[in-house]
């Protein structure tokens, strides 16, 4: 058994709207049914976050709230346009005691941050509404490069 458990979900997709701000682009028709999906699929999984840190931005936060709909999240500033190491250094923070965690944010940063923690060198990419299981055997604060093993990483549904 692993010691901890990390989802990496980026956002379902977004609508792009003339004049409305980035952070508050609503999720499309599609945006909604796939980050349901991705809930759907992280239930058959037998995943239940015990906290989710969640950009605050629109599209992120309705990703959360349809595919973990009774889930604690937690908003952080710090996810939105974040790089991938500043993302490392939010989860390094995570409580100790925390076993399953998510973090609910954007691409670029998420989608090297996956590739950082697994080793890998891109894949298929991470389209909107995808997310990916990793495991690791290390305390949050330990997490680095390489450490984490993907064991689930849907495509774009």
């Amino acid at each position: 058994m692993t010691a901890r458990t990390l989802v990496v979900l980026r956002h379902a997709e977004a609508a792009t709207v003339p004049g409305l701000a980035d952070r508050e682009r609503p999720l499309t028709a599609r945006g909604e049914r796939d980050a349901r999906g991705a809930g759907e699929a992280l239930a058959g999984l037998g995943l239940r976050p015990e906290v989710v840190l969640c950009s605050p931005a629109l599209r992120t936060r309705r990703t959360a709230e349809l595919a973990l709909p009774d889930a604690d999240v937690r908003f952080e500033a710090g996810i939105y346009e974040a790089y991938p190491d500043e993302l490392l250094e939010l989860l390094r923070r995570s409580d100790p005691e925390v076993r399953t965690l998510v973090l609910v944010g954007h691409n670029p940063g998420v989608h090297e941050l996956v590739l950082g923690l697994t080793g890998t060198d891109g894949g298929d990419g991470f389209p909107p509404g995808a997310f990916t299981v990793l495991e690791t055997e290390d305390e949050w604060i330990g997490l680095g490069a390489g450490r984490g093993v993907a064991r689930w990483a849907p495509g774009r549904r």
